[in-house]
């Protein structure tokens, strides 16, 4: 019984403080004229055995429970964007639009900080003086584009959120910048061979970004790699009547349908090669060979035994899926020589997993792979290429670490252990040196996908918020003519919600400026509404009074906040930007499952910030949750810039009434589009082409280009036309040099209602056929007007041929 009075009287100990009050002014929530001064109520000084006493008979019928504040204590906030406090709404009015909330001197350059978009941008984003995104597809160098102008054009055009942007150039300028990278390795290291990339189709078949990269890396004899018979298909009518020579390297399960379309390959000139991937398929191929008389060029992949320990680390080692042991590369070589086909065994693949994060993984790798192939040659193979495939991983955090979300080595880096390995192996066996080839498709394309969505919560009204507040600050009356403890003991018989609330007022109005006080009293204002949880499932404690606590418990937080900042105090842990607990969730225009599916499916981490707004200060700490009625339609795990676990929120703006607000997912330009599903019936997005003019600046000036939206827009309102997009960004404000050096292609809608029910075998003109017959019958039974049937018939028509996502 001691122990329990001494726990108990612990909780209240911490409600009932005394501590001198600090005036403040502080509009919506003024405070109580019941306050009282330090020292009054003598006989509830703390640790008193009256106090106790009175504790434990007021605490008696509530449900036991430990005191959360121990675990507030443990509670630790990893790898904060910035320790300042959280800076709350300054007056009642702080939502309108003329009074932003946050610091006000608050800079775009803090923002850019905040989201440390010059760590995991690698050059192509960047924020510009007025707060919005500025994107740079052609790198430092090229001229920069409004992404903020851009969406409000394409709005303006017809085109709604979510929309995807895909901005060409970033893949040719990823592309010269991998082969300078190599041409540099080998200059440096006197390497006598060649590098060839390819770009592996998988990570995303969109014909806009092979063609792009078809172009940009064709003065590099830049080459595709495909895994199935589909892929092979695009790539052969990509690759047909481009110079000869230009690498193919064919990957994945194959039948006699895929071996025969590789060797119809080099019969248009490409240098199609087929990788062995599995023991069995060698038979196969010299078959077809036989049948059509061509003489192929064959690759094998090895099963290397060295692993990286990242998510995909199981691609490589024994247990891999695809590749031939050590005895089965033996006995491949020994088929082919019986065959009299050992020279056409050209091409060592291998492949130790996506996104290495480590250089030295890189090493490790090569080194084991560069034995192998000086053995091949050994053995007598015509080797001539060792394709050290993907792995070149992306800083999706910008921290520069090993940590799963990063890299800790620069693209030069890479390309130095790359060549230096293989020039190692050359020199001490006594070989020719192979091209290098290098299937790159994350670090490629990453960096050119934007996927911008509107937030669709409802603003909240502050100034309503603060009246709700004051309301039932004040309707909890503490009077200073009569003892606390008559004050508690009547409350205590009036009901369990009117003592609770007594004393939690007691918790607000002695909040003082102290940090270790304020952290007092965020635990205290924890416990109660914990402990108001308790009583309602114990029926002791009605809906409204369960409401009221809530509110008291916001009305505390907010004067905490108030305070901390008044006073430069640091906050408590869980009241910090990035903290869980009392994080909003925005629910946002996009499907994660559509557009970020890794995010769920493999806890990717990618960047996401808003787009304009960043001149303010982001103070509203916030998760996003998606339009599927799936739980795990959200995203709660944001990137990390100092590497390590990511961060449980993202810093965000405060939404305003009347005002759309936009945020950007960052580094999507691979796998998210081509494994994204249709839950929920989520279908493609609308999507915006950006691509560079090959006449250079020879186009009109932007004074000339602003001139012409009139003409533009009046031909048709509706029209996604380049034309119309450019004159509506250059009319928006957003013209200049970009206009001449980049065009907009917007002739990629995003599916309709019924195209998304069509992959599920529904007919849309049935669907409409019965609709239509089931509203007659209604008609004909005078059961509805016919000009409810036509506004009926109207919006279901329109539905089934409209966006998929929200208006």
């Amino acid at each position: 019984m001691a122990a329990c009075a001494s726990e108990d009287g612990r909780h209240f100990k911490a409600a009932t403080r005394h501590t001198q009050l600090i005036p403040l002014e502080t509009p919506g929530l003024p405070l109580h004229q019941g306050c009282r001064p330090a020292g009054m109520e003598a006989s509830l000084s703390r640790g008193s055995p009256r106090f106790d006493q009175l504790c434990l008979e007021q605490v008696s019928a509530l449900s036991d429970a430990s005191d959360s504040s121990a675990a507030e204590e443990q509670h630790t906030a990893k790898a904060r964007r910035y320790s300042g406090a959280f800076n709350d709404a300054k007056d009642a009015t702080a939502a309108t639009a003329d009074s932003p909330l946050g610091d006000p001197s608050w800079t775009p350059e803090a923002s850019a900080s905040l989201y440390n978009v010059a760590g995991w941008s690698d050059g192509y984003y960047s924020v510009s003086e007025g707060g919005n995104l500025l994107v740079k597809p052609q790198g430092d160098e090229g001229p920069e584009l409004d992404l903020f102008r851009l969406t409000q054009a394409a709005q303006a055009q017809g085109l709604r959120a979510p929309l995807l942007f895909r901005f060409l150039p970033v893949v040719g300028h990823r592309i010269a910048k991998l082969n300078a990278a190599f041409r540099a390795a080998i200059d440096r290291f006197e390497y006598q061979g060649a590098y060839n990339g390819c770009f592996p189709v998988k990570a995303n078949h969109d014909k806009a970004l092979i063609e792009a990269v078809v172009k940009h890396g064709a003065p590099f004899n830049f080459g595709l790699e495909v895994g199935s018979k589909a892929e092979l298909v695009m790539a052969m009518s990509q690759l047909a009547g481009r110079p000869p020579g230009t690498h193919l390297v064919c990957n994945g399960f194959k039948d006699a349908e895929y071996m025969e379309l590789v060797l119809h390959c080099r019969e248009l000139g490409m240098n199609a090669m087929v990788v062995m991937e599995q023991y069995s398929e060698l038979e196969l191929l010299l078959r077809v060979c036989r049948r059509l008389g061509v003489r192929p060029a064959i690759g094998i992949r090895a099963k290397l035994t060295t692993r990286h320990n990242g998510h995909w680390g199981s691609t490589s080692g024994d247990k891999a899926k695809f590749g031939l042991r050590a005895r089965e590369i033996v006995a491949a070589v020994n088929r082919l020589a019986e065959e009299g086909m050992l020279d056409c065994l050209c091409l060592l693949h291998f492949h130790v997993g996506s996104q290495i994060t480590n250089i030295r993984m890189v090493k490790e790798v090569l080194r084991e792979a560069s034995c192998l192939y000086a053995e091949l040659v050994q053995l007598g193979a015509g080797m001539r290429y060792i394709d050290c495939g993907g792995g070149l991983a992306v800083d999706y955090d910008g921290s520069f670490t090993d940590s799963a979300a990063s890299m800790s080595y620069t693209l030069q880096h890479y390309a130095n252990d790359v060549v230096s390995a293989v020039q190692e192996m050359c020199i001490q066996r006594g070989i020719a040196p192979p091209t290098i080839i290098t299937e790159s498709g994350r670090a490629l394309a990453s960096h050119h996908s934007v996927l911008v969505f509107d937030v669709l919560t409802i603003p909240e009204c502050l100034s309503e918020q603060r009246v709700e507040q004051e309301e039932v600050v004040e309707s909890i009356e503490i009077r200073d003519d009569r003892p606390l403890t008559k004050q508690l003991r009547a409350a205590a018989r009036s009901g369990k919600g009117t003592f609770l609330l007594m004393t939690f007022k007691e918790v607000f109005e002695n909040i003082s400026a102290d940090a270790s006080a304020l952290r007092e009293a965020f635990n205290d204002a924890s416990y109660f509404k914990d402990e108001a949880v308790r009583a309602f499932k114990l029926g002791v404690l009605s809906l409204e009074e369960r409401a009221q606590v809530d509110t008291m418990f916001d009305a505390t937080c907010a004067r905490i906040r108030q305070v901390a900042q008044a006073n430069d105090l640091a906050l408590p842990d869980a009241l910090r930007p990035d903290a869980v607990p009392h994080s909003k969730m925005y629910h946002v225009n996009m499907s994660v499952f559509r557009s970020a599916v890794d995010s769920w499916a493999i806890q990717q981490l990618f960047p996401i910030m808003p787009i304009h707004r960043l001149g303010e200060e982001p103070c509203v700490p916030a998760t996003l949750a998606d339009l599927t009625c799936d739980s795990d339609g959200k995203v709660d795990r944001f990137i990390n810039p100092k590497g390590g676990d990511p961060l449980p929120a993202l810093p965000l703006h405060p939404l305003r009434v009347g005002e759309r607000y936009y945020l950007a997912l960052f580094l999507t330009g691979v796998y998210q589009e081509v494994m994204g599903s249709i839950h929920n019936m989520f279908g493609s997005i609308n999507t915006i082409v950006v691509r560079s003019n090959d006449d250079g600046a020879t186009g009109a000036c932007p004074a000339a280009a602003a001139a012409g939206a009139e003409a533009a827009m009046s031909d048709d309102a509706s029209s996604t036309s380049t034309t119309s997009l450019a004159a509506l960004y250059a009319a928006d404000g957003g013209a200049s040099c970009a206009l001449q050096a980049y065009s907009f292609d917007a002739a990629s809608p995003g599916e309709s209602i019924a195209q998304v029910l069509s992959r599920a075998n529904h007919d849309a003109a049935d669907m409409l056929q019965t609709v239509a017959d089931a509203t007659a019958a209604r008609v004909a039974a005078g059961e509805l007007p016919p000009a409810a049937a036509d506004r009926l018939l109207a919006a279901y028509s329109a539905r089934m041929h409209g966006y998929t996502y929200m208006a």
